[in-house]
């Protein structure tokens, strides 16, 4: 067995740590989301954890974990008689990102169950972390189903599967933690929303520290055993802390004005619903505990919101995380005096971090800029940095508008959406056939009709029906995929206009948006001067391609034919990377193309490759003015797609346009 890192052995990382031991110290607190870059110690920390927990009780031979002093009565593997427990290490459950349904949930032998009526279960993950934690690395890449499932087994604290009248319950309360990577994509706000914390963390730029990290890593690679029995003392010590916090847990006192000051900041910050006072004042009290306190003081709340609320308050992805820790400071001084429960005698120098007592320094990584804008100038605009000869400076985009959904036709085999049409495992049953492999969707009648003209031959004497492998049928189910939306952006001279540039950006903006909601993937193309840029690479992370949009410059003449052949090869390179995932290319452009001979003729035979490998395509024309000469619309037939303009694009035209790319993308073929 692997010996792993030493929990205290981890270098810095001051709120990832102070997170995971509040959810050891009260588990209620909800789970923590670790948000932040590649090689920041994010698994490591959680992996750790584990050995710092308590051990637990369980029934003898019990699958499911049942506590001895209270066993689930619906327990598949009781009932339980009563009796003493044994105890074993807290389990810390990894789930990976492309695990079948079955292996979360677990599986009933159909067959059995069909032939015998027998419930032949098999438990899955969440039994296996029942009373421990479950751990989803990179969980924002979690498919949808799986999402569904965790929702629901975190709402209930039970998992339930139900195969065609056949059902099973048990117990499932875990401590969720989950961490990410924001460049590749945002979890969906309802899963968001289950995590009780969340923190950001950071490779320090500190020199020093730097090199402790590389040392004690080198140290522990050389001889894990010898590494870790170096740090089994600080291992014993937070151990032990963290039972006395257990202990102390039910005696700490959340006063009238603590609870007020954790209303009034969740009020202050516009958070949605409840869920966030409720996270709050747990960890607030768990704060208290960790410090040997039985009073919950201001810091500790101050604490509990840097931890607790900037994930809750994003309204849309591209909306940064964190928190105005000056906002935050007022509110709470504000409401200081309502209660003799706060602390009677705060620091001069404003509300500190740390938790309090010998927690360990908590101050949120980053500081009070995480939701920083960029600088402005005279007007409300960026000011960039660095602009070249000829070149607009980048406009600001216009206010996003609700979009209805672009379609690609017929029907894929993609990644789990909510898009495109697809053949999935998850939606309505259209048909039947033969399992591949372990069944997992049973089509009753399908199989029923299979077996029936073999029973006498089969010898059947009872009610129930002789089934063989043979006769069962796997439903065949259609539902929705995600797609790669590439957009191919003019940024050429003729789109320099401020006011018009804001629109365009708007229009993009928006469809990032709804490719958010529908779980896809986007890239970003732009065309300029004298050549073409990927601005963004194919990524489920739309606020990265919202960023760089945002950034984006105009100027200079207008590439039309670079900007297609550019586009055409970056689908090249996916369809080899992702070849499941069907494209759909948005072109914003005002349809002209100058520069280099014959531009208008090269920016044609770019378009019908479009055209020849069938892509679905929307121009959206940017021309505007009283003469308009109608070459997005001559760009569309090329490509075999559809023109809409700008005005057309919001969500109460754009119905007619998901006709109009079906209905060519259908004669194309």
């Amino acid at each position: 067995m692997t010996t792993p890192f030493p929990f205290t052995a981890v270098v810095g990382q001051d709120d990832l740590r102070l997170a995971l031991l509040l959810n050891a110290v009260s588990p209620a607190v909800g789970g923590v989301l670790v948000r932040g870059e590649k090689g920041t110690a994010k698994s490591t920390a959680v992996r750790a954890l584990s050995a710092l927990l308590p051990a637990v009780a369980v029934v003898p031979g019990c699958r499911f974990s049942c506590d001895p002093a209270a066993p689930d009565p619906s327990c598949p593997d009781g009932p339980h008689e009563p009796g003493p427990g044994a105890h074993r290490p807290a389990r810390m459950v990894e789930l990976p990102v492309g695990a079948s349904e079955d292996r979360l949930v677990g599986a009933l032998d159909i067959e059995r169950a069909l032939a015998e009526g027998v419930k032949a279960f098999e438990p899955g993950l969440l039994a296996d972390a029942h009373r421990g934690i479950l751990y989803v690395d990179e969980v924002n890449l979690l498919h949808d189903h799986l999402v569904d499932l965790l929702l629901d087994a975190a709402a209930m604290g039970a998992s339930y599967v139900e195969r065609e009248g056949v059902s099973v319950r048990h117990a499932a309360r875990f401590l969720l933690v989950g961490t990410m990577n924001p460049e590749e994509g945002e979890l969906r706000p309802q899963l968001l929303d289950r995590f009780g914390l969340t923190v950001e963390v950071a490779a320090s730029r500190e020199p020093d520290q730097r090199v402790e990290v590389v040392r004690r890593r080198l140290a522990y690679d050389d001889d894990p055993a010898s590494f870790a029995a170096r740090w089994a003392g600080e291992e014993a010590a937070v151990r032990q802390r963290i039972v006395a916090a257990r202990e102390l847990l039910p005696q700490v006192r959340l006063g009238d004005g603590a609870l007020r000051q954790i209303a009034a900041t969740c009020a202050a910050f516009e958070v949605d619903g409840m869920r966030a006072d409720i996270v709050m004042a747990r960890t607030a009290t768990a704060l208290a505990a960790w410090a040997g306190r039985t009073d919950v003081l201001a810091e500790d709340v101050r604490q509990a919101a840097l931890l607790a609320l900037p994930h809750r308050r994003r309204r849309n992805p591209f909306d940064a995380p964190g928190l105005d820790e000056d906002k935050l400071d007022r509110t709470l001084e504000e409401f200081s005096g309502e209660s003799p429960d706060d602390d009677p005698d705060p620091d001069p120098d404003g509300p500190g971090g740390g938790g309090g007592g010998p927690a360990p320094d908590a101050g949120p990584q980053g500081g009070g800029d995480t939701g920083a804008r960029p600088e402005e100038g005279a007007g409300g605009e960026p000011q960039p940095s660095g602009a070249g000869a000829g070149e607009q400076p980048a406009a600001r985009a216009a206010e996003p508008f609700r979009t209805k959904a672009l379609s690609v036709p017929g029907i894929g085999e993609g990644a789990a959406g909510r898009r495109s049409r697809a053949r999935t495992e998850h939606g309505r049953t259209t048909g039947a056939r033969r399992p591949r492999g372990a069944l997992t969707k049973l089509h009753l009648a399908a199989t029923v009709q299979a077996a029936a003209p073999h029973q006498r031959a089969r010898g059947r004497s009872g009610p129930g029906l002789v089934i063989r492998r043979d006769d069962l049928r796997q439903a065949a189910r259609e539902g929705r995929e995600g797609n790669l939306v590439l957009f191919v952006v003019d940024a050429s001279g003729s789109m320099a206009a401020r006011q018009r540039m804001s629109a365009v950006k708007g229009a993009v903006l928006s469809l990032l948006l709804d490719a958010y909601q529908r779980r896809d993937k986007v890239g970003l193309v732009t065309f300029r001067g004298s050549a073409a840029d990927v601005a963004l690479p194919p990524t489920s992370s739309v606020d990265a391609a919202a960023a760089r949009l945002e950034s984006l410059p105009t100027g200079g003449r207008t590439p039309l034919a670079a900007g297609l052949l550019k586009a055409h090869e970056v689908l090249r390179v996916e369809r080899l990377r992702d070849p499941a995932r069907r494209a759909l290319v948005v072109v914003v452009t005002d349809g002209r193309a100058t520069g280099g001979p014959e531009p208008v003729a090269l920016a044609g035979r770019a378009a019908r490759l479009f055209a020849a490998e069938q892509v679905a395509s929307v121009v959206v024309d940017c021309e505007s003015g009283p003469v308009r000469l109608g070459l997005a619309g001559q760009l569309a037939t090329e490509l075999g797609g559809t023109a809409v303009t700008l005005d057309e694009l919001r969500a109460d035209a754009i119905a007619g346009l998901v006709k109009d790319v079906q209905g060519t993308s259908r004669r194309a073929a």
